[in-house]
C-alpha cells in the first residue's frame, strides 16, 4: 500500500561491513548505502576502505567511512568501533564479512597432511577470531540499545565438505587450488557462532544471522569455473551482487523475525 513504509529501507541507519573493500564486501557496502544506510567499510587496507567510502559518498549521497583495522587485534578491533560511533553514530547493523586467504598462497593451499600450525592460526585469527571479536566489542554496544542485526559471512564449505572433482586442473591466480581445511573449519565455526548468539541476544532484541554465499568467480581458471557450474543446478558461478539481496534482507525490518538462521545463496550446489 501506497504511503506505508519500506520494511527493505534502511534509511536513518548505520551498517558497519568488516571486509568492506574485498571483492564481495565493495559489493555489500553498495547495496547497504543504496538501501539508504550510512556505511562504515572496515578493512585491513585502510586507503582501499577509504577510497570505497568515498565512491559510497558520491554515488549514494550517503555518508560513508572508510576505517583501517586488523579484527584479529582486540585494540585495533576497539579503536575502529569507537571511530566509527563518534563519527557515524551507534551501530544499527554489523556484517561481519572480513576473511583471509593469507597473504601466502603457497602455505594456505599447501595438504591437510602437512598443513603448518602456523598458517593455521594466521587464517583462524581473522576468519573466526576477527568474527568474535566485532561481533564482542559491537553486540555490547547494541545490548545497550536493545536492537540490532547481525550478519555474519559463512562459505558453502561451512556447511558441506569440498568436492574434490572439481578442483582437478583447476588453478588459483595461476596456482594449483583446494579448499583448506583450515578455511571450511573457520567457516563452519562462523555458522556455529551465528546461532549461538542468536540464541543468548535474542533477548536483548537482537537478531544473528549467516548469509553463506556459494562460488564466487575471483581469480580461477576457466577449468574450475566450468566443473563449478557443472555442479551447481543454476549452471554457473555466481555474480557478487548476487548475494547483495540476502543481505539487505538480513539487515533490513523486513525480516524482523528471522534469527539463527544460515541463509544460503548458492544457486542450489547444496540441494543436490
Amino acid at each position: 500500500m501506497s504511503g506505508m513504509p519500506d520494511p527493505f529501507r534502511l534509511d536513518g541507519r548505520v551498517a558497519l561491513v568488516t571486509g568492506g573493500a574485498g571483492i564481495l564486501g565493495a559489493h555489500f557496502c553498495a547495496g547497504l548505502a543504496r538501501a539508504g544506510a550510512a556505511v562504515a567499510v572496515v578493512d585491513l587496507d585502510a586507503e582501499t576502505a577509504e577510497a570505497v567510502a568515498v565512491s559510497l559518498e558520491d554515488r549514494f549521497g550517503r555518508a560513508a567511512l572508510g576505517v583501517g583495522c586488523d579484527v584479529s587485534d582486540p585494540g585495533s578491533v576497539a579503536s575502529m568501533v569507537e571511530t566509527v560511533t563518534n563519527t557515524l553514530g551507534e551501530i544499527d547493523v554489523l556484517h561481519n564479512n572480513a576473511a583471509s586467504k593469507s597473504d601466502d598462497l603457497t602455505a594456505f593451499f599447501e595438504p591437510t597432511e602437512t598443513y603448518g600450525f602456523v598458517e593455521w592460526r594466521k587464517v583462524m585469527a581473522v576468519n573466526l577470531d576477527g568474527v568474535f571479536l566485532v561481533a564482542q566489542a559491537v553486540g555490547e554496544r547494541m545490548i545497550q540499545r536493545k536492537r540490532g542485526s547481525i550478519i555474519q559471512t559463512a562459505s558453502i564449505y561451512g556447511v558441506v565438505g569440498p568436492d574434490e572433482r572439481i578442483y582437478k586442473g583447476s588453478h588459483y591466480l595461476g596456482r594449483v587450488i583446494n579448499t583448506p581445511a583450515v578455511y571450511a573449519a573457520s567457516k563452519g565455526g562462523v555458522v556455529a557462532l551465528s546461532r549461538y548468539l542468536a540464541t543468548t541476544w535474542a533477548q536483548h532484541g537482537i537478531r544473528v544471522n549467516t548469509l553463506t554465499p556459494g562460488g564466487v568467480a575471483s581469480g580461477q581458471n576457466e577449468t574450475f569455473a566450468t566443473k563449478y557450474a557443472d555442479r551447481v543446478p543454476l549452471g554457473r558461478m555466481a555474480e557478487p551482487e548476487e548475494m547483495v539481496g540476502a543481505l539487505v534482507f538480513l539487515a533490513s525490518d523486513a525480516s524482523s523475525y528471522v534469527t539463527g538462521q544460515n541463509i544460503v545463496v548458492d544457486g542450489g550446489l547444496t540441494a543436490w
